[in-house]
């Protein structure tokens, strides 16, 4: 990694602006009353935030939630977030009713030293989104330095994720950034072999860039999902009325044929008349696939192939689900191969949010060594090598 860490300089006694990444699920309480589901993302930006209380920092803390579209709406407010933050840091978190502007500064006249300021969502801003030069510049006016520990929107070019990193100095990864970063590199630089992404999910076009890159580097991939479809169509095999991007299926036979026997994909499969329609599913082999019905899930025999490949394997990297997970009907396949990534003695690393949702359903976050919080920016570190948001940083 050549970007700076929150390590390689002196923050002390600065007042930080500090982009996490607290993009939480919410439940309603009451009217206009909310509070945390989940606090997992919270918990991932403590680190950094702790590190700048004890040098005696200000932590200015922005993050966006939801997608208020540019709007203020108290459904996507970062207020319930603050308690819970505060609880974590076992310090004072001042909330601040804006991202920029007079409320910023009358919560940091009320900060002291070692008391972090939580700022309101970023995006009830259209600059936000827009990396609008003068959202930007309010959003820095009141920090010294710039620190991002929000991995998962490190791919978009947003005000505070990169704008405002362009006028503060220094400008600095976080803990949690470095961690990823580093889990993510290793796989492209220096991974254990043999090397096996497990590849699922619905759509193939958001994973193209990531297989074309591996290509050379990864020794299996296995994909299961409705992506498979894109590629069996592309075989020359019947996929029913299964999910596939015809617009992609070219490239799909391209990577076929550039991969050869390293790309496995399903042999038997679960096939519904509808992803509502439980009742109607049945295990088929690939050739066996009818009009009038749809792939929901990899089939037994496969599950069983994949999950033998698995467990040979010294690295993993797993992208989304084998099938609907939602559905219990539909769930065998993510079962069969999670269960089997998680027990591999190889290093395991995790990503994506249906991928995550698997994960905590199957209990099996703790056998794991990696669970990304950024499933969009690790696909993308992997397809480029590198992200937006970490250019905009410090070099060494």
């Amino acid at each position: 990694m050549d970007f700076k860490t929150i390590d390689d300089v002196d923050l002390s006694g600065k007042r930080v602006f500090v982009r996490c990444d607290l993009n939480v699920p919410l439940e309603q309480e009451a009217a206009n009353k909310y509070s945390v589901a989940d606090d997992t993302r919270v918990r991932a930006s403590v680190p950094t935030i702790k590190k700048l209380l004890a040098q005696g920092c200000t932590p200015l803390v922005a993050s966006h939630l939801g997608r208020p579209k540019g709007e203020r709406n108290l459904a996507f407010s970062l207020r319930p977030v603050a308690s819970v933050l505060e609880k974590l840091l076992e310090a004072k978190v001042h909330f601040a009713e804006d991202c920029v502007g007079a409320p910023v500064g009358a919560a940091l006249s009320e900060a002291n030293p070692g008391e972090a300021v939580l700022l309101e969502n970023t995006r009830f801003y259209a600059g936000e989104t827009e990396n609008d030069p003068a959202f930007a510049a309010d959003l820095a006016r009141p920090a010294d330095a710039y620190v991002n520990d929000a991995f998962g929107t490190c791919h978009r070019k947003h005000a505070s994720t990169y704008g405002a990193a362009e006028l503060l100095n220094p400008a600095v990864a976080g803990y949690l950034v470095t961690e990823e970063v580093g889990y993510f590199l290793k796989l492209l630089r220096d991974p254990a072999r043999p090397l096996i992404f497990v590849l699922g999910g619905a759509k193939l076009s958001t994973k193209l860039g990531v297989i074309k890159n591996a290509l050379d580097n990864v020794d299996k991939f296995i994909v299961g999902g409705a992506m498979a479809y894109t590629f069996l169509k592309a075989d020359g095999e019947p996929v029913g009325e299964s999910m596939v991007e015809d617009d992609f299926v070219s490239e799909a036979k391209a990577i076929l044929d550039d991969a050869g026997p390293k790309l496995f994909l399903p042999r038997d499969h679960v096939v519904a008349k509808a992803v509502d329609d439980p009742g109607s599913a049945t295990t088929v082999d690939t050739r066996d696939i009818s009009i009038g019905y749809m792939g929901v899930d990899i089939g037994p025999a496969t599950a069983c192939i994949f999950a033998d490949e698995v467990k040979g394997a010294a690295t993993i990297f797993w992208n989304g689900p084998m099938g609907v997970f939602e559905v219990e009907e539909f769930a065998g396949g993510t079962r069969v191969v999670g269960q089997a990534i998680a027990d591999a003695e190889g290093e395991t690393i995790a990503g994506g949010g249906d991928t995550v949702y698997a994960i905590n359903k199957l209990g099996i976050a703790e056998k794991l060594d990696h669970i990304s919080t950024g499933g969009g920016a690790s696909l993308k570190l992997l397809e480029k090598g590198t992200l937006p948001c970490l250019e905009v940083l410090d070099r060494t």
